[in-house]
C-alpha cells in the first residue's frame, strides 16, 4: 500500500481524494519509482479541480512531473536504485502520475537525474523550468542574442515566467516581464527583469502591428498577449509560445510573420526526444542559479495538494509548488 490522489469520476461526481492504494492498482510500465518528490503545475490543479477537462480516464494520479529512485525496472537503461526523473508525456493525464509515493512508468519517458540536482531540486525547476529552457533553446536557434535588445517574458510571476527571467537575466538578456500582480515587482526584480510592465497593456485587442521592440518574447498567456506580443516583436524576431494561461485563441494576422520575418516557435513539452530532454536539463544545470530556487518555490506535503490546486488556479501562489509525497 502507499498513499497517492486518486481523481474519479462517477454517478456521484467528481472528486479527488487521498487514499491508500494498493500497488496492484498501477498501471502498465516497464519501471516502478519511489518517488521522492513532485509538484503541483497548472495542468494538476486543472485535474484536481475538475475545472478543465485534462484527465482522460478515471481513475487517475496527477501530477505531471516527479523524480525519484528507481525500485524495479525491465527496461535496459534503468536499474534499481537509479535516480531519475519525468517531465510530461501525458502523466497524470491518461497514465498515472507523481502526486504519489510510487509509479509506473515507460522507461523511455525518464531520463536520469543529473547529478548536480537534488530531487527537490529538480521538481522545484520541474516542467515550469524545463519549458523556459526549451524556449530559450528555441531563441538560441534563431540566433537571438542579447546584442538584439529587449526579451519580453509574459505571465511573469507563474513558474514558466519565473524562470525564464532568471535564466535570460544570467544569459546576459535585457529582460522586461508582463504581469498582473503589482504586488510582485520586488520578486521579478530579484530574478533578473530589469523593468516591468502591466500585462494590461498587452491583454486586450490590439494592432495587427505596432511598434517594434521585443528582440524575442517568452510567451505563457497565449491570445490577445501573445498577438500583442507578436505584433510589436522586431523584425527577424522570434516568439516562443508556451502556455495558455489568457486563452488557447490567437487572435492575430499574419502582418508580423509576413512583414517582419517574425518566427513563432511552439514550445511542446511533453513529448521531445530523450536527447533534447537530456540538453534541456544540462543547459539547466549550468545556466541556473541555484540559489534563485528558495525565492522560486515552495514546498508542500501530499497532504496539503488538493486545497493548494485552487488557490494555484486563482493566482495565489507564486512560482512553483513542490510536492514532498512522503509528508
Amino acid at each position: 500500500m502507499f498513499q497517492g490522489i486518486l481523481i474519479d469520476k462517477d454517478d456521484s461526481g467528481y472528486r479527488a481524494t487521498l487514499q491508500e492504494i494498493e500497488e496492484d492498482q498501477l498501471p502498465e510500465g516497464d519501471v516502478t519509482v519511489r518517488v521522492t518528490y513532485s509538484t503541483l503545475n497548472f495542468k494538476d490543479g486543472l485535474a484536481i479541480t475538475g475545472s478543465s477537462p485534462v484527465v482522460r480516464k478515471f481513475p487517475m494520479v496527477p501530477g505531471i512531473d516527479l523524480a525519484g529512485t528507481v525500485e524495479s525496472s525491465e527496461h535496459p537503461d534503468y536499474k534499481v536504485g537509479d535516480q531519475v526523473l519525468l517531465n510530461g508525456w501525458g502523466v497524470g493525464e491518461g497514465h498515472w502520475g507523481g502526486l504519489a509515493q510510487k509509479a509506473r512508468l515507460k522507461g523511455d519517458w525518464l531520463i536520469p537525474l543529473p547529478r548536480e540536482f537534488t530531487a527537490a531540486q529538480a521538481m522545484a525547476i520541474g516542467t515550469a523550468g524545463y519549458t523556459a529552457m526549451l524556449s530559450i533553446l528555441a531563441l538560441e536557434h534563431n540566433g537571438v542574442t542579447p546584442e538584439q535588445g529587449e526579451v519580453l517574458v509574459t505571465g511573469a510571476n507563474g513558474g514558466v515566467g519565473s524562470f525564464a527571467i532568471a535564466l535570460l537575466s544570467r544569459l546576459g538578456y535585457r529582460v522586461v516581464a508582463s504581469t498582473g500582480r503589482t504586488a510582485e515587482h520586488d520578486y521579478l526584480k530579484q530574478l533578473g527583469a530589469s523593468e516591468i510592465i502591466d500585462r494590461a497593456t498587452l491583454s486586450e485587442p490590439g494592432k495587427p502591428l505596432g511598434k517594434e521592440r521585443w528582440a524575442a518574447v517568452i510567451d505563457s498567456v497565449g491570445s490577445h498577449t501573445l498577438a500583442n506580443a507578436c505584433a510589436s516583436t522586431q523584425s527577424n524576431g522570434t516568439v516562443a509560445a508556451c502556455g495558455l494561461a489568457q486563452g488557447m485563441d490567437f487572435p492575430a494576422s499574419v502582418a508580423p510573420f509576413i512583414l517582419r520575418g517574425v518566427t513563432l516557435a511552439g514550445i511542446n513539452s511533453v513529448t521531445q526526444p530523450k536527447a533534447k530532454r537530456i540538453l534541456a536539463w544540462n543547459r539547466l544545470a549550468k545556466d541556473l542559479d541555484f540559489a534563485l530556487l528558495p525565492l522560486i518555490s515552495h514546498e508542500i506535503g501530499l497532504s496539503e495538494a488538493i486545497d493548494a490546486a485552487p488557490r494555484l488556479l486563482a493566482g495565489q501562489l507564486r512560482g512553483r509548488v513542490v510536492v514532498d509525497v512522503n509528508r
